[in-house]
């Protein structure tokens, strides 16, 4: 029963024959496992080839051959920099400086300079591409520049009607595949998939070598395999790319398409060609792992059986009952061992089955977690937040390693073990691996975008910062400058003007200066958005060093440009009306300087006649009275300088540096020239009628002219108390102080303390004069009182000058007659006090 139930099991749960482990040759069950678990290692190993890297090798070595040498690993050969710099000799055709052939870093990173200062003078920017990258052989930044050099000079130089680089190239291919059915080049990746375009271009110029009807769309591989060798052996374009690979990708390497197909443009455009060395082939993909099984025989059954036999003797039949005690031992010893085997697949699988449901919950949504692309829109400090989190997954990763290869050594043990259920253990197994694959290709790119864009977010930022340090002074600069440009200016001559006129044509000498630095600031801001546009980056907000944007920049820059011409006619108009102004000044100033010392002239001529007493009273007086029409005469002169004066003062001009007069000064001096004219012609006059009504002689006249004039120290026509006083000594007077007081009443009754010529004169005629001039006074009196006994202060104020009116109505005593009226006054006793007559 036992024997029945094991054999009915077995051939349940176990396979009936061998399997074939893929590679054409049966596998034994420790074939199996080996090779599984040996996939499954390699497969969480297994490092991934950079897109595109054979193409650029290939490409390399189509040069490097014609100087006799070649590399093989792009990473490692070129960190010495002399292929480097030997291959940039051959495409370009010129010397670069001699390499150092040392082998410390030192020397390497030198050579490494050497090439990229090479490719720099030919114009190419290369971006956080540095020497120490190259010589530590980075392949990122490797590939990137031998595409930049490809760029350069394999793409750059392509020019079809005013199109250049690639756009150029991809115009040219369409321009030669127009004519073909089932080709569309639109890009340089899926329009080439099916491999049709090749085809075509070669045979739109090589009709001979291709038969382009003959091909289907629906047979990719055989079209760019045709394609490919037909360039390799009639065109010389060696083979760059692989039919499998380009067929098997969703999306072709754009890069390594353009590579490729440049050489066709070169090949047939008549230019140089571009020619490359085959590259190996790929090596085919790991096969996959099958189950693997096995059975106990090949009927199914077990080894041992027996049957009774006829015609036996005992000893047969002892002897074969021993045997078959000893066949039904060796079954049980069998089973109890194929029990264990059992109980030890039970356990394996719910093992296997526990880590396996355990990693797939750690793994649940890390997929969707690495394929997130936050960091596009992410802040510098958010994206080192998000590169310190995968690290800290990556930590977490590399733990869940050995899980990994728990659970693949689970599997192989339970396919060595040959469990019934391998199968379904396979293919969780194979799942698993495939899901740690992914994980790990995603982690990687993962941290190559964080990274990536961590150096572009640093890039920003220091240009985010270089543009605030620039900004914010150039628009302080823009501030004021605008406000100087609208600020009022007051000035008040010509000098003052010119030299806001100087300094406004200084400050627009320096707006190129000033344009080309607001181009370099704008230029800053426009490399930070080429820099996040180009790499997708949306950048949250402004710069947030500064809240002056390119358009403040550009909309003060526009206000200081309109400003400019407005301040250059408001300068040009105030320089004209200055220049008017001057012209006003000079003109006031030329008239002023010939009127003011005419004036002044005038006046010490008068002087000079009045005091010389040259001539007689007569002559003088005739003289005199010329001299007033000449001054009258001169009256044009001082109308002219009025007008002149008024423009002046319309136009608001307050100072003239050409001449020490204003016409406030000339007006006052033509007004003293008239007075004194007016009072010197008096005085002449009422000097000849004193002498005249006093009998005096000219020689008298001309005595007491030539004794005042001697004690006229100052030559002013007057002289103090203490001139006079000597004077009146000289002629003979004995004077104490109360005659010299009672004279000086006469002489001085307003009591000025000066003493004139006229007044002089009176009380010298007086001295002289016979004793009837009192009476004579006293007739005078009568007369202007009309025959009355007194006079009233009317009367006098009207008859007499007004001094002297005042000085007799101070003096004279109220008239006390019988035929007195209010106000009489009394002028024979004035009169008679006068000359010494009477007390009074």
């Amino acid at each position: 029963m036992a024997s029945a139930l094991a054999q009915s099991w077995l051939s349940a749960h176990i396979h009936p024959g061998p399997l074939d482990c893929g590679a054409g040759w049966g596998c034994s069950r420790e074939k199996q496992a080996w090779a599984f678990s040996q996939t499954l290692l390699q497969r969480l190993r297994g490092p991934v080839s950079p897109e595109g890297v054979w193409t650029f090798t290939a490409w390399c070595n189509s040069h490097l051959r014609k100087a006799g040498t070649q590399i093989e690993n792009i990473d490692e050969d070129f960190r010495d920099g002399l292929k480097l710099m030997l291959l940039l000799e051959v495409i370009s055709g010129e010397r670069l400086p001699k390499p150092e052939r040392g082998k410390m870093r030192v020397h390497k990173i030198n050579n490494v300079n050497k090439a990229l200062d090479f490719i720099a003078s030919k114009g190419v920017k290369l971006v956080s591409i540095g020497a120490e990258e190259i010589v530590d052989g980075n392949a990122k930044m490797t590939l990137g520049m031998i595409w930049t050099i490809i760029l350069r000079f394999a793409i750059q130089d392509i020019s079809v009607e005013e199109t250049s680089a690639k756009e150029g190239l991809l115009l040219w291919c369409q321009r030669k595949t127009a004519p073909y059915k089932n080709v569309n080049v639109q890009n340089f990746h899926i329009s080439w998939k099916d491999g049709l375009a090749f085809n075509a271009l070669i045979h739109r110029h090589r009709p001979e070598l291709i038969e382009y009807d003959k091909l289907r769309k629906d047979d990719p591989v055989t079209n760019l395999n045709n394609a490919f060798e037909v360039a390799e052996k009639y065109l010389d374009i060696p083979k760059m790319l692989d039919a499998e690979d380009i067929v098997g990708t969703l999306r072709p390497d754009e890069k390594a398409i353009m590579t490729y197909v440049s050489c066709f443009y070169h090949a047939f455009s008549g230019a140089q060609k571009v020619k490359t060395c085959p590259r190996h082939p790929l090596p085919p993909p790991p096969c996959p792992i099958p189950r693997c099984g096995w059975s106990p025989g090949p009927d199914g059954r077990f080894p041992v059986s027996w049957a009774p036999c006829p015609l036996l003797s005992p000893q047969d039949i002892n002897n074969g009952w021993q045997h078959l005690e000893q066949a039904e031992k060796g079954y049980e010893e069998w089973l109890l061992n194929e029990i264990r085997r059992l109980e030890r697949l039970d356990h394996l699988a719910e093992k296997f089955r526990q880590k396996a449901s355990i990693h797939e919950a750690w793994t649940d949504g890390k997929e969707a977690m690495l394929k997130q692309r936050d960091y596009e829109t992410a802040t510098l400090s958010d994206i080192k937040a998000l590169i310190r989190k995968h690290e800290a997954f990556e930590s977490d990763l590399a733990a869940h390693q050995d899980r990994v290869e728990q659970i693949a050594a689970i599997a192989q043990e339970l396919n060595e073990l040959d469990y019934y259920d391998s199968h379904n253990v396979n293919t969780r197994c194979q799942k698993i691996c495939d899901q740690w694959d992914a994980l790990g290709s995603l982690t990687h790119s993962r941290r190559e975008a964080l990274e990536k864009t961590e150096k572009q977010l640093e890039t920003i930022d220091q240009l985010h910062l270089e543009y605030a340090k620039r900004a914010a002074p150039f628009n302080n600069w823009m501030e004021s400058a605008m406000e100087d440009l609208q600020d009022m200016f007051i000035v008040h001559t010509i000098e003052e003007i010119e030299g806001l006129i100087s300094a406004h044509d200084q400050f627009k000498s320096t707006l190129p200066d000033a344009d080309r630095e607001r181009e370099a600031i704008l230029a800053i801001h426009k490399e930070a958005q080429r820099i996040a546009e180009s790499n997708h980056i949306k950048l949250s907000g402004s710069n947030p060093y500064t809240t002056v944007t390119p358009q403040i920049i550009n909309s003060k820059w526009e206000k200081v440009q309109q400003l400019v011409p407005k301040r250059d006619h408001a300068l040009l108009e105030e320089q004209s009306k200055q220049q008017s102004n001057e012209h006003l000044r000079r003109q006031f100033a030329s008239q002023a300087n010939i009127v003011g010392p005419w004036i002044q002239t005038k006046m010490e001529e008068i002087g000079r006649i009045s005091i010389e007493m040259n001539g007689t009273l007569e002559d003088q007086l005739s003289h005199l009275k010329q001299y007033e029409r000449s001054i009258v005469d001169y009256k044009p002169n001082l109308d002219l300088l009025e007008q002149q004066h008024q423009l002046i003062q319309e136009a608001l001009i307050f100072d003239n540096k050409h001449t020490n007069y204003t016409m406030e000064h000339i007006r006052v001096g033509w007004e003293q020239l008239l007075t004194t004219i007016a009072r010197t012609i008096n005085e002449v006059e009422n000097q000849i009628l004193t002498r005249d009504a006093k009998g005096i002689s000219q020689e008298q006249m001309q005595e007491f002219r030539a004794s005042f004039n001697h004690f006229d120290k100052k030559q002013t026509g007057s002289m103090d108390s203490d001139d006079f006083r000597a004077l009146l000594i000289s002629t003979g007077y004995s004077l104490g102080d109360a005659e010299f007081n009672r004279i000086m009443s006469v002489v001085d009754p307003n009591h000025s303390g000066l003493v004139t010529f006229q007044a002089f004169i009176d009380f010298m005629s007086r001295e002289t004069t016979d004793t009837d001039t009192a009476d004579q006074v006293i007739a005078s009196f009568k007369v202007l009182a009309g025959d009355k006994n007194f006079i009233t202060a009317e009367e006098l104020r009207r008859e007499l000058p007004p001094d002297q009116a005042e000085y007799c109505i101070a003096r004279m005593a109220p008239y006390q007659g019988p035929d007195a009226v209010p106000g009489a006054l009394d002028y024979k006793s004035f009169s008679t006090a006068l000359y010494g007559e009477s007390d009074l």
